[in-house]
């Protein structure tokens, strides 16, 4: 009997023992598999963590400041072209002797145009996308003793297009147009002669058939007397032929009155051309002439040859190259005034041919 209790108490305790052992074992497992992120979640072990980790992004590269682009001075847009002068509509004449046209050219009536370059040099800065565009010469007018600004355009000419716009110096160039009415040639020889003074003349081939007489006392005189073509047409609307003609016939025209060959300066009737044809007039042999000081002399002034001398006196400058209209009563009357009044300002009056070289 003992031997059994004995027997039994040794089961019982084999069995806590192996109960209490599987409780203890049990309640270390639960207590890993609950252990929890400061999030409240399971924390990821093993495989499982690698796979659900994001790498995390690198930093952005800071970017340096921009430079500031240069600030672009402001493009010069001729918002002043009161100075080129204001020119009427172009008459295209039937009987081009009859002819009165205008555009600052000739006789109030014509534009004409002369380019000075002989100190300044342009390299062109824009390439020339349509050479057969249309320009009309103008100017901006600045304070008294400053020479004017000229347009955009004479940034495209390149070294095969010779042109005068302006001079250089205490010299000033009268350039006196006639493509339109003549008028008082006595007394415009008259003033010239008086003050011993020479001018530069671009006379229509028209006018110097009708007073050839005109051209040759021009001439003996000491003036300088260029090409301002036959019949003193907008060479814009002429083929290439017919410009060639223009300038060639008046070549014959002048040799058979004076005896001489003409000079190599050309001024475009109105003051109108494109590039195409300032190069053809250049490979010609021409330096073509444009202005800085014009005026709006093909109608009456209202202050008389007051008007023409004030306009000149007011905006004489260095090499100022001055465009008047024969055809103007009231400039021929003012002439002598003017001659004075330039000298007194302390300028010259000089010929086309004292800017050297002609052109570029």
């Amino acid at each position: 009997m003992k031997k059994r209790s004995r027997a039994g108490a040794a089961a019982l305790t084999i069995i806590l023992c192996g109960t209490l052992l599987a409780a203890c074992t049990g309640t270390s497992g639960s207590n890993e598999s609950a252990q929890q992120t400061e999030t409240g979640k399971p924390t990821p072990s093993g495989a499982e963590a690698i796979k659900d980790t994001k790498p995390t992004p690198a930093p952005e590269p800071v970017q340096a400041p921009m430079e500031p682009s240069p600030i672009q001075p402001p493009v010069e847009s001729p918002t002043a072209p009161v100075e080129a002068p204001a020119q009427p509509p172009l008459k295209q004449p039937s009987n081009p002797a009859a002819a009165i046209v205008g555009n600052g050219g000739d006789s109030g009536y014509g534009a004409s145009g002369s380019t000075t370059v002989a100190a300044n040099t342009y390299k062109p800065r824009q390439p020339i996308t349509n050479d057969r565009k249309d320009y009309s010469w103008y100017y901006m007018k600045q304070p008294k003793g400053k020479v004017p600004n000229f347009p955009n355009e004479i940034n495209q000419y390149t070294d095969n297009m010779k042109a005068l716009w302006v001079g250089t110096g205490k010299k000033v160039y009268l350039t006196i147009d006639t493509g339109g009415p003549m008028g008082d040639t006595e007394l415009l020889i008259k003033s010239l002669k008086d003050n011993n003074a020479k001018a530069n003349f671009f006379i229509a081939g028209y006018n110097v058939k009708k007073d050839p007489d005109f051209v040759r006392r021009l001439v003996e005189d000491g003036h300088l007397v260029a090409n301002h073509t036959m019949t003193h047409t907008d060479m814009n609307l002429q083929t290439d032929e017919q410009v060639k003609k223009e300038i060639h016939d008046y070549e014959k025209l002048y040799k058979e009155v004076t005896g001489q060959e003409i000079q190599p300066y050309f001024r475009f009737p109105y003051g109108r051309y494109n590039m195409h044809l300032l190069s053809m007039v250049s490979d010609m042999g021409y330096t073509s002439v444009f202005w800085s000081t014009a005026m709006k002399d093909w109608v009456p002034r209202a202050n008389g040859a007051d008007d023409p001398y004030n306009d000149i006196m007011g905006n004489l400058h260095d090499g100022n190259i001055v465009l008047i209209h024969q055809g103007s009563p009231e400039n021929i009357e003012a002439l002598d005034r003017i001659i004075k009044g330039i000298r007194k300002a302390g300028y010259e009056l000089a010929l086309l041919t004292d800017i050297q070289p002609p052109g570029r």
